[in-house]
This record gives C-alpha cells, structure tokens and sequence, in this order.
C-alpha cells in the first residue's frame, strides 16, 4: 500500500491535532503517511520531501503548522501537488499561524482550514481524491448523507424538549 495523502506537522505536539485527520484518512480507506518535518529546524528536508512528493504518488499533501507556520508555504513552493495548510492553536490561539499560512504571495496557493481544522483538512484532501476515484467518492457521499442523518436527529430530539412557550 502506497499513500497518496502525506500528513506533516511541524513538530510531534501537534499529533493530538492532526489525529483527527488521521483517522478521517482511515475511515475513508485512503492510504497515508504521517511525519514531523520542520521549515525552519530541518528545511533541507521539507525541501527534499515536497520535491519528490509527486513521483512517490502523493496526491495531497496536509501541512499543519503553528507559531510562525511557515510550514504549508514552504511545501507549497517546492511542489506542485496541492496543500492544504491547518494552523495549529498556539500563540494568540491559532491567529498567528492562520495568518502566515493564508498570506501566500501568488503563485504558492496553500488552501486553508480553520485553526486545529484537522478533520476538515481530510475531508478537502479526501474530495480531491474522490474526483478521480469512483468508490471514494462513493465513501464520501456516504458520509455527507450521514451528517445530514444526525442534524434530523438531532431536530427530532429537539422536538421532544418541552416548555411552556416553545412553539415547535
């Protein structure tokens, strides 16, 4: 099994973050690798692993950073395979990241996910794949209908809750 997601974080004190992408990675039966590669402590290696991203098969790459985030940006800039960057909570909760990772000059695209927005991370990595893979997107249907299954729910359980002036 080779992967085809590649998940990096900065450092490992980001792993109770980026297990939420994963085990979405996991759930969806799409193979990954997980590594701690640093732009600023080990920049000959992110340099070397965004280059060859491409030939080893990694279709999307999720860089999570925090702090000064240069992390999805530098990756960005040496590869041609699309990155998603997820700013880690840290400093000024997340803000500083976010903004390093969102201001990229033009031509260095880094899509964005929220602040410690792991899970949705995989999801776009996921969506991306599944546009050239049938039973993938099979999976992914599968569990958007889901979350519309528990918002029903929870409306249906809502419905039960009673007080003297609620209308529904």
């Amino acid at each position: 099994m080779k992967p085809v997601v590649s998940v990096i974080m900065g450092s490992t004190s980001d792993l109770p973050v980026m297990e939420k992408a994963a085990k979405f990675l996991d759930d969806m039966q799409i193979p990954f690798e997980i590594n701690a590669l640093s732009a600023h402590r080990t920049p000959q290696a992110v340099e070397e692993f965004a280059a060859n991203a491409q030939q080893r098969g990694i279709k999307v790459i999720i860089a999570a950073a925090g702090m000064a985030a240069a992390l999805p940006g530098v990756i960005a800039a040496n590869t041609n395979v699309p990155v998603i960057g997820v700013p880690i909570k840290g400093m000024l909760d997340g803000l500083d990241a976010m903004l390093s990772i969102i201001q990229m000059p033009p031509g260095i695209p880094v899509a964005t996910v929220g602040v410690n927005g792991a899970q949705n991370a995989a999801i776009l990595a996921a969506q991306i794949i599944s546009l050239s893979d049938a039973e993938l997107a099979k999976r992914m249907a599968d569990y958007k209908n889901s979350l519309k299954s528990k918002i029903e729910k929870a409306n249906a359980e809502l419905a039960e809750i009673k007080f003297a002036y609620k209308t529904n």
